[in-house]
């Protein structure tokens, strides 16, 4: 295992203080650098240590705040603060770029050579930030289906990877349809990813309080979306000595 260094960031954005995770590779120099977005339940320690085993493999990474320092074990909570911002892509947009801005001034990132990788609500906020053409090498996502405004896909400019699993009653099989039918009609390079029998949030360790109903671990397939994004990673941002 290589040494890290990581930090905490604060930035503005969507009103708030965001607090984010930056996770640095041993090494000096420009590194490629990966965007990391939360379920809507916020950040939290999972995708800290997510930020950080992408940092063992050479990537810059900043798991990125949506709620400004709130992680919700209120499920109600969490859907009062999360559904009007899946609502709204220009906010989902603002408090993408404002990570971005803070990923692209660390001077370990490469800024030319940058990906987007999302679960949840940070998935939706990673595709909305390819549907503003901002210049991505890859977006990546799990539970994320969400479609955009008509026309915008066609901005993407990278290749996309979406996972959810087969039993996810939040991202079902009309959400997977539109999703699909939105890609393929703007010419993305796209991959679904469907996981036999997992349900939402099927990547996510148990939680020691209430979710939304259709939530649940699945330690296998996990483990493989994990390594999908890994090799969606080295094929669109090789890390390079």
């Amino acid at each position: 295992m290589t040494t890290i260094t990581t930090r905490t960031v604060e930035y503005p954005a969507d009103g708030l203080t965001m607090i984010g995770h930056l996770a640095l590779p041993a090494g000096a120099g420009p590194r490629p650098a990966v965007l990391l977005g939360p379920e809507g339940l916020g950040l939290n320690d999972f995708q800290r240590s997510l930020a950080d085993s992408l940092a063992e493999l050479g990537y810059v990474a900043l798991a990125f705040d949506i709620h400004g320092g709130r992680y919700f074990t209120d499920p109600q909570e969490m859907l009062a603060r999360a559904l009007p911002l899946l609502a709204d892509p220009d906010r989902m947009r603002e408090i993408g770029h404002a990570a971005l801005d803070v990923l692209r001034a660390e001077p370990r990132t490469d800024p030319d050579r940058i990906a987007a990788v999302g679960y949840g609500t940070g998935g939706a906020i990673a595709l909305e930030l390819g549907r503003a053409g901002v210049d991505l090498r890859a977006i990546g996502t799990i539970n994320a289906l969400t479609t955009g405004r008509p026309g915008e896909a066609a901005r993407i400019r990278c290749p996309v990877w979406a996972g959810v699993g087969s039993e996810d009653l939040i991202m079902a099989a009309a959400q997977r349809e539109a999703f699909a039918a939105e890609m393929q009609a703007a010419g993305v390079d796209w991959r679904l990813v469907v996981y036999g029998g997992a349900l939402h949030a099927f990547h996510h360790p148990p939680v020691d309080h209430d979710t939304v109903p259709g939530v649940g671990h699945h330690p296998l397939h996990a483990r493989r979306a994990w390594r999908d994004i890994v090799d969606l990673l080295a094929e669109c941002l090789p890390v390079t000595a």
